[in-house]
């Protein structure tokens, strides 16, 4: 709102008034003011929690070798990070952005979902929460939403680099004339990393673009189930998903920046994305909330985002990735929150296989796999047999692997920009 507010005022030459222009200027704040709101609203968001005795679930020292319990944390942390998200986007991003609209709405909904999950756990006292057939409609109908959008809005169009010349020792990328509806997204590591998904539907011959769009339309489904869910996964630790989220959003912003910005993206040769910049305010707006919530969430955690944020995260950087057309880097930016959710599935499977055969088999000590790192042999199943019973070969605190899964991730977002150079 602030923004129009101060275009307006340019008119009459108002001092600074046309630093609403910059995208820097605009995002700094926006990351400033998240982080203000999340310290501030945080700390009277917990009071109020302990206040109405509004807790989690216990959690007692069974689940961790080092005898902690965690009693008396307030959940539903996820509403700190929403209102320290929303309230910077509205106030300094242009709000009539087509991807502004759908990252806002986006962040409503799935935040929303997260949140019946924690109601039904707290206050009607059942730990399974909101059956998990409601969650996945919830986010595929949002999945939907988005793919459907992306589709049909003729805002969200792209200039393709479609041709690349050597001039004077420098790479000049020629785009359409005009911005057009692509099919088209980033591949990484390949040196024509553009992937069209009308050519993967060729076979519908005269009828392949639609066939494209409709595949475009259940990947971007997919994408926001799977990352949704694996943020949930990994959100196990004092910090874990937070810190992991803070990362993944600031790879998120380069990609976002590169994107929408046409300088860069002829010389890193990749799509133009026009009005895409608009994301970085609120990628700005998502990272100062997520390291503004490890204030609290930090070990040892004064509250618990809750599904609430957990599934709110998730979703936005999928559906981040999908409209800046980079949804195919997401196992290598989200690596871990991938092998929490393989973690699972291995697990579960391996399981149900063995059991049909008479045999209780596990493949891990524990799933999502980084309870595994902290689970005594003394806490295992003694009717089970263990595949990687002896690995690890002794057990860590919860700050630790935390910490180490921060660095794994930090090394992951690094190699999702190198791609950019590295083809």
């Amino acid at each position: 709102m602030l923004y129009y507010l101060f275009r307006f005022l340019e008119q009459y030459d108002i001092p600074g008034a046309h630093l609403w222009s910059y995208i820097s200027f605009r995002s700094l704040l926006t990351l400033i003011l998240s982080l203000l709101i999340s310290a501030w609203f945080g700390e009277y968001f917990i009071k109020y929690m302990r206040r109405k005795k509004i807790f989690e679930t216990e959690r007692d020292a069974t689940i961790d070798p080092f005898g902690v319990e965690k009693k008396g944390v307030p959940t539903m942390g996820g509403l700190i990070i929403i209102v320290s998200i929303l309230v910077p986007v509205l106030l300094f991003a242009r709000i009539r952005n087509v991807y502004i609209i759908l990252m806002v709405v986006t962040t409503v909904w799935l935040g929303f979902l997260g949140f019946l999950d924690d109601y039904i756990k707290i206050f009607r006292r059942n730990k399974e929460g909101l059956k998990g057939k409601y969650k996945i409609v919830g986010q595929v109908s949002i999945g939907f939403i988005v793919g459907l959008t992306l589709w049909l809005s003729p805002d969200a169009l792209v200039r393709e680099n479609v041709d690349v010349e050597q001039q004077n020792q420098e790479i000049v990328v020629k785009y359409r004339s005009e911005a057009v509806k692509s099919l088209q997204t980033t591949i990484p590591f390949v040196k024509n990393h553009n992937l069209n998904y009308s050519k993967v539907m060729s076979f519908m011959g005269d009828y392949k673009v639609a066939a494209g769009w409709v595949l475009f339309v259940i990947l971007t489904i997919l994408v926001v189930t799977a990352v949704s869910n694996g943020a949930n996964l990994n959100d196990g630790m004092d910090g874990m998903c937070a810190g992991n989220s803070a990362v993944i959003g600031v790879a998120m912003l380069v990609l976002a920046y590169v994107s929408g910005h046409i300088v860069y993206a002829a010389y890193f040769d990749i799509m133009y994305i026009p009005h895409a910049e608009e994301l970085v305010v609120f990628l700005s707006a998502f990272i100062g909330a997520m390291i503004g919530f490890l204030w609290y969430n930090a070990y040892p955690a004064q509250v618990f985002m809750g599904d609430t944020g957990s599934l709110t995260i998730g979703g936005i950087i999928g559906v981040c990735a999908v409209i800046i057309h980079k949804e195919l880097l997401l196992p290598i930016l989200c690596g871990i929150f991938f092998i929490e959710s393989l973690s699972v599935i291995i697990q579960t499977q391996w399981f149900k296989l063995m059991k049909r055969k008479g045999k209780r088999v596990r493949v891990f000590r524990a799933t999502p796999i980084h309870d595994n790192f902290r689970r005594l042999d003394s806490q295992l199943d003694p009717t089970s047999h263990y595949i990687l019973r002896g690995w690890p070969h002794r057990q860590f605190h919860e700050s630790k692997i935390t910490f180490r899964f921060w660095i794994i991730t930090i090394i992951l977002a690094a190699l999702t920009i190198i791609t950019l150079k590295v083809r």
